[in-house]
């Protein structure tokens, strides 16, 4: 059964002609006589009178349309309440982001977003991998990356920097081995920050390692050692120093991502719009 098949008999039954038909679904007519002859076949009926005049229906067709009067009133209703759910301003985003974006960068971004747009719900997940867009586990994405995946679409806002700080500098400030040292713990290993460690500091002055980078700045902060840090996170705490200026190759990039299919949705689209406006001009994103 091919519910368009049904559409194409309303169609002409309410013109009363093939043109008329044709114009109001926008098809050529020998589409409309196509789909026609086929829902005849298939009901093994004759469904219409054929005269130059236009097209009159037999008593199976009054009958098939009175059968499918109820059916055609609650698709209409199903498309009117369901199909522009889309084109509202209202719903929930799922969004996930870092603990270091959501903390340092866009939690006042999203306060204000919700100020604006009061009848959208935001539902954030911090998560340092990437959620499954494909599968709707999340809307939007908020990630430092340099390789954006390339199924998903969106914006690069900007790039973070990292930089080594410490409470307390030594002489000269770039000796690193006279440091005791924060680490990246193993979940953090493949960033550059945990590599720029493995090439410039020695195992042994290594002393506390953490999972995240919030937890890192955190350490730092507290005295237990240097650590290579965001500046947008150690920036923020008067305590720390900065020893060295941050190097370019542990520059990462910030996109604002979603999928493709969710680009269109008026409330996705208000709040991308709205982040990459408040985000693109934030000092932190040089």
């Amino acid at each position: 059964m091919d519910w368009d098949d049904y559409r194409y008999f309303v169609a002409v039954a309410d013109a009363g002609s093939l043109s008329a038909a044709a114009r109001r679904l926008q098809q050529s007519h020998s589409t409309i006589l196509r789909r026609l002859d086929k829902l005849e076949a298939a009901l093994a009926v004759r469904l219409f009178e054929r005269f130059q005049t236009g097209y009159v229906l037999t008593g199976a067709g009054d009958e098939l349309l009175a059968l499918l009067a109820p059916l055609a009133q609650q698709l209409a209703d199903v498309e009117r309440q369901v199909g522009g759910r889309d084109a509202q301003l209202a719903g929930t985003i799922r969004l996930t982001t870092t603990d270091t974006l959501l903390q340092a960068l866009l939690l006042p971004a999203l306060a204000d977003f919700r100020r604006a747009y009061p009848g959208i719900a935001l539902q954030v997940t911090v998560n340092n991998s990437f959620l499954n867009l494909t599968r709707r586990e999340a809307d939007v994405a908020l990630r430092p990356t340099n390789t954006p995946p390339d199924n998903l679409v969106g914006r690069k806002l900007g790039r973070v920097r990292t930089a080594p700080y410490s409470t307390v500098p030594r002489e000269p400030a770039d000796d690193w081995a006279a440091y005791d040292w924060i680490a990246p713990d193993e979940a953090l290993a493949h960033l550059a920050q945990a590599r720029w460690l493995r090439e410039h500091v020695p195992p042994e002055r290594w002393v506390f390692s953490a999972d995240t980078l919030v937890g890192m700045a955190a350490a730092v902060e507290a005295g237990i050692g240097a650590g290579m840090l965001l500046c947008l996170l150690a920036d923020a705490r008067p305590n720390l120093v900065r020893l060295a200026p941050p190097p370019p190759e542990l520059d990462t990039d910030v996109w604002l991502l979603t999928h493709p299919d969710l680009r269109r949705v008026s409330r996705i689209r208000a709040l991308t719009e709205f982040l990459a406006n408040a985000l693109a001009a934030h000092p932190a994103l040089s």
